[in-house]
């Protein structure tokens, strides 16, 4: 006899605001895995980490690229799409994760964001979004300023406080890693900061990095409450390792001098 999955009507009825009129085939192969698995992500934490759709999205497409999960994305990007995700942030949550992934990682995604964005009826390319001239000048100086927007006066002239051994690295920390993607439109620097927090929280193995964007995030307006709602929001698609240590960089930058 068939398993009854017993799914809630509060995971139903967010699964269909998601995909409207689809229906899993998993439902008939795995029909216990989907019963605890919509009830937990799609009712259990939705309805108890309180986020807009935009943020929901924004945490859920950049937890994605940062573990890989190029299927899972492929699923949930069109859902976003739906629910407060524009084209153009799509794009610029991509664009953003080539820093902190590599290209290698990257590809398949902005290949995958593509085929979304084409079969949604949306005319490719988007409008441009640069604010800089592609001109190394114009590069390190936007970079420059993003940089001390979000981390402070201590980032003026990081570019020339790099290692004597590879003083490359903090040039294109500068003019690349910030002046290429930070000072574009499309998110504001928050939103940037908490796209890069959650791919790099997912990818794992990059706790300093993770602190560091940690403090980015609350230098740059986020609170450490919604940096709590958006890492629990993203645990049913990162996992719990990685979700701990992502609450635990943000614990680490948020000690007192009480605390330590």
């Amino acid at each position: 006899m068939a398993y009854e999955p017993k799914i809630t009507d509060n995971a139903k009825n967010f699964h269909e605001k998601m995909f409207p009129g689809y229906t899993s085939d998993f439902l008939r192969t795995d029909p216990e895995f989907i019963e605890r698995f919509d009830n937990f992500a799609f009712d259990e934490v939705v309805n108890t980490v309180e986020l807009d759709d935009k943020t929901r999205y924004l945490g859920w497409l950049s937890t994605l690229l940062g573990c890989q999960g190029i299927d899972e994305y492929k699923a949930i990007l069109p859902a976003a799409l739906r629910n407060g995700i524009t084209p153009v942030v799509a794009k610029e949550i991509v664009y953003q994760a080539v820093a902190y992934l590599g290209m290698g990682r990257v590809f398949p995604f902005l290949k995958a964001t593509n085929d979304a964005l084409e079969a949604a009826g949306v005319t490719l390319p988007l409008e441009p979004q640069a604010h800089t001239e592609p001109t190394r000048e114009s590069r390190m100086q936007g970079g420059e300023e993003a940089q001390v927007s979000i981390f402070g006066e201590g980032m003026r002239d990081f570019k020339s406080k790099g290692n004597p051994e590879y003083p490359q690295i903090n040039e294109w920390l500068v003019d690349n890693c910030f002046g290429d993607w930070y000072t574009r439109g499309g998110l504001n620097l928050a939103e940037r900061e908490l796209v890069t927090f959650c791919i790099i929280a997912a990818q794992g193995g990059c706790d300093p990095q993770l602190r560091g964007h940690a403090a980015g995030n609350l230098s740059a307006g986020n609170s450490k409450e919604l940096l709590i709602r958006v890492v629990s929001s993203n645990l049913p698609f990162i996992g719990y390792p990685r979700t701990l240590n992502a609450l635990a960089a943000l614990d680490a930058v948020t000690k007192t001098d009480e605390d330590k």
